[in-house]
């Protein structure tokens, strides 16, 4: 497999954006690491020969460690690109906000990321590879990344992602704010736009596949 082109993507559980790249990748001649928390929700890659399953929990050190030494013993210790997309949607107003999940929150949007990236950064700079991110503190830390990892040969490209189709909102279906909440009275609204209907046509999963490994494939930084 040295030969071949490699990327990790992290969060591919089937109907994600995750999942969409997965597929997409292989047909530009790379060779894929899908993860997930559960393997057993990846069912679309599972049959494919140039895909590879692996669990992973983005805030589960253990986790981690045996990713980065499953890759790094397939591929001769490099990786040409990590997407870093895995994560968790939250709506609440807050005002409403419970302080433990919201830490949680952090742990899997932004510090798991980061440690993702800590451990993965030796294969990147071995191949001169790209990174790829996405939530909004993440894309604090790629613009210092970019800055970090450019003498190492690694570009960051920021995905900047507006409404995309995916099963993303489906886990909040039983949205409800507490009795006391001071926005009880638009607790519907709230729930509508975390379930994802925000008004406007949203993005086919594969067209945005499709585009966002244009740009990583043409190493595209910014």
């Amino acid at each position: 497999m040295s030969s071949t082109q490699t990327v990790l993507i992290t969060g591919c559980s089937d109907g994600g954006i995750g999942s969409a790249l997965a597929l997409i990748f292989p047909q530009r001649g790379f060779h894929v690491f899908a993860t997930a928390r559960d393997v057993s929700k990846m069912s679309k890659l599972n049959c494919l020969s140039n895909v590879t399953l692996l669990t992973l929990d983005v805030v589960k050190s253990d986790h981690m460690k045996v990713v980065v030494e499953t890759v790094s013993q397939q591929t001769g210790g490099t990786l040409n690109c990590f997407i870093s997309n895995a994560g968790r949607n939250h709506f609440i107003p807050d005002l409403d906000e419970n302080l433990d999940q919201v830490k949680e929150l952090f742990d899997i949007n932004l510090w798991g990321p980061i440690a993702l990236t800590q451990a993965f950064a030796p294969l990147l700079i071995k191949a001169g590879g790209t990174y790829a991110a996405s939530k909004k503190s993440i894309e604090i830390v790629a613009d210092t990344l970019r800055l970090e990892l450019a003498p190492f040969g690694v570009s960051v490209l920021k995905v900047v992602t507006g409404g995309v189709k995916s099963l993303g909102q489906t886990y909040i279906e039983d949205f409800a704010l507490s009795a006391q909440s001071l926005y009880k009275e638009i607790e519907n609204a709230i729930a509508s736009r975390a379930q994802g209907n925000v008004g406007m046509p949203r993005m086919d999963t594969m067209e945005y596949a499709l585009a966002v490994a244009d740009e990583i494939t043409k190493r595209t930084s910014g």
